[in-house]
């Protein structure tokens, strides 16, 4: 099984810390990042990964190399240009259709800061039965934007502060539940020839239009798991004090 680890961003949330190094190299307890997120991936066996990069790039191959790829294969997608998780994405599509044969195999999509112990187990488990195009990771918690999902976990829109593109008697009626996105993504290679967006553009964008026109993406209930983003430098210390190093 094969994942993506989208890393690609400036870290300016981040700053001072990302000011000489991308921010998959930020450490937590020790530990970067990238190699706390590589870690879970092989605990799942995850062998082959494609990373993107564009903040001091350089540093992020210099890393890998240093570390022997920490025992996988590990490709670089180099963007000169940032672009944004779903440009990001379709850039690196020839690594998940290389030898791909009749058998489809779904793959992660993962922010590099981000840290759980959300169960990709059971994700695949869940996006597999149901033949999803994509299964997205969700909570029910505190957040400034939210994706919004039907009675059958069916993505049906996005809640951004008061403004939202659902339909309103749907979202007032509680037929919508408004659920936070956790970064963590199981997805069929058959989206890429659904992907008409081209250059710079957001997965998440992507996601909204292919199930306006019934495309199954769909909610895992992450509910249970503990989770945390790693945007700024007190979500580090947070997350000091939460999970363990070896999480």
């Amino acid at each position: 099984m094969k994942a993506m680890v989208l890393a690609a961003g400036l870290g300016t949330r981040l700053q001072p810390l990302t000011n000489d190094r991308p921010k998959a190299l930020v450490e937590v307890a020790g530990r970067t990042l990238l190699e706390i997120t590589l870690a879970r991936l092989r605990e799942f066996g995850i062998t082959e990964v494609i990373v993107n990069a564009h903040h001091f790039a350089d540093k992020l191959s210099d890393y890998l190399k240093a570390n022997a790829n920490f025992g996988m294969r590990i490709e670089l997608s180099r963007e000169d240009i940032l672009l944004d998780t779903g440009g990001g994405l379709k850039k690196a599509a020839w690594f998940f259709l290389e030898n791909l044969g009749t058998r489809e195999q779904p793959f992660i999509l993962h922010n590099v800061d981000v840290i759980s112990d959300i169960d990709l187990s059971r994700m695949l488990e869940v996006h597999t039965a149901a033949n999803a195009l994509v299964t997205l990771a969700v909570q029910q918690r505190k957040s400034s934007r939210y994706l919004l999902f039907d009675e059958q976990l069916q993505l049906s829109g996005r809640r951004i502060g008061d403004a939202h593109d659902s339909d309103e008697r749907a979202l007032s009626s509680g037929k919508l539940q408004a659920l936070a996105f956790s970064g963590i993504h199981v997805v069929s290679p058959r989206i890429f020839g659904k992907m008409t967006e081209e250059g710079v553009f957001s997965i998440i964008d992507c996601y909204l239009r292919l199930a306006a026109t019934g495309e199954k993406i769909l909610a895992f209930r992450a509910d249970e798991y503990s989770w945390r983003d790693l945007g700024k430098s007190e979500d580090l210390r947070k997350a000091e004090q939460e999970f363990h190093p070896g999480v």
